[in-house]
């Protein structure tokens, strides 16, 4: 019909000026969300003793939270069983950090004597090689090097950071407060912050806060099984090489496991390094054939086992994260990255559940 005809331009007209008001809509929205997001970030850079606290705290909390349950579970009054769960996590933290502290206070000099007797072995090699070196960057790399190891140059370097102990100690005692609350008032607290929310906004917000404790939960102690067999397996190795400083290695191969693939591979190059320097080739290489079968025993096993689908992310989202948790926060960051990544990921999933797919069409 003639009327149908001069209709159609019409519909499709308004259709495309939908099309396009619904595509600026959401661009709008989405530059919202960045400029927002970046705001966030930006004002929690300002107070970082405040924010990195209540960080560590919600991850621990998330980590040792069902211990707390069992107690509670088991008739136990929720005051004495966050006491319990939160002196057993400070006295193991304790223990370990003296340990580290003994061990290297003992065996850092001798240490010490045997890395600038293997730098002048190797400054003489070098400086006898046909190689072109240039000498003078050769004596001044030598000279950096033996005043690192100097007990002078480790002790302006602790007077020098006096001031940042200061500050690690205002935020261990601050987070140490947060965790207790966290653990002995985390549901209230949360039922709180959204009480005033209503309908399927309340349901999807509590979902998420829920989701988010189960993925740092799980990937906490996920992580911490991996790293402590990693630890272990390593750190047998080097104490029965007789390698020094075994164990602050072996605690620093645990803490370089939260890092994703970069972490476990520069602690385990670092721990190679301590052993040719101390007994030599043939022991550091032992030690670099055990780091290499304790990663692929990791990749290959205990990831998929004890992971699951906890992590479920894509390698390169990691590496995003990790690069950006680097830039913004250090080592501190990198570690933290990984895991608010996949928190970000679960809270994204709640929000936006996937649509359910049409009836003849593929998955």
């Amino acid at each position: 019909m003639p009327g149908n005809q001069h209709q159609t331009p019409a519909i499709q007209r308004s259709g495309a000026d939908g099309l396009i008001a619904r595509t600026g809509e959401r661009a709008r929205y989405l530059l919202f969300i960045i400029v927002l997001a970046g705001l966030v970030i930006y004002g929690m850079l300002q107070v970082t003793i405040v924010v990195i606290p209540i960080l560590l705290a919600l991850i621990l909390a998330s980590a040792i939270s069902p211990f707390v349950s069992w107690l509670r579970r088991h008739h136990w009054p929720a005051a004495l069983a966050t006491a319990t769960a939160f002196v057993v996590l400070i006295a193991v933290f304790g223990a370990i950090v003296t340990a580290i502290v003994s061990a290297t206070r003992a065996q850092w000099d001798s240490l010490a004597t045997q890395a600038t007797q293997r730098i002048d072995e190797l400054y003489t090699q070098l400086k006898g090689s046909p190689l072109p070196i240039d000498e003078s960057a050769l004596d001044q790399v030598r000279t950096w090097a033996q005043d690192l190891l100097s007990t002078q140059a480790a002790g302006n370097t602790a007077l020098a950071g006096l001031s940042v102990f200061s500050e690690v100690v205002t935020g261990f005692v601050l987070m140490a407060v947060i965790l207790f609350f966290f653990l002995k008032d985390g549901r209230s607290i949360w039922a709180f912050c959204i009480q005033r929310m209503q309908g399927t906004k309340r349901a999807k917000t509590r979902l998420m806060g829920i989701r988010a404790i189960e993925v740092l939960g799980g990937y906490v102690r996920g992580t911490s099984i991996i790293a402590a067999v990693d630890a272990v397996l390593i750190g047998a190795t080097l104490l029965i090489l007789q390698v020094p400083l075994a164990l602050p290695l072996a605690v620093l191969i645990f803490v370089g496991a939260f890092i994703p693939i970069v972490g476990a591979t520069a602690t385990g190059i670092l721990a190679a390094l301590v052993a040719l320097v101390s007994n030599g080739l043939v022991d550091a290489l032992i030690v670099g054939v055990v780091i290499v079968v304790v990663n692929q025993l990791e990749g290959n096993f205990l990831q998929p086992v004890v992971m699951g689908r906890t992590l479920s992310i894509h390698p390169l989202v990691i590496l995003l994260a990790l690069t950006v948790g680097t830039v913004l926060g250090g080592i501190l960051g990198a570690i933290l990255a990984v895991p608010l990544a996949a928190v970000g990921w679960a809270i994204i999933q709640v929000w936006v559940p996937a649509s359910p797919s049409r009836p003849g069409k593929p998955d």
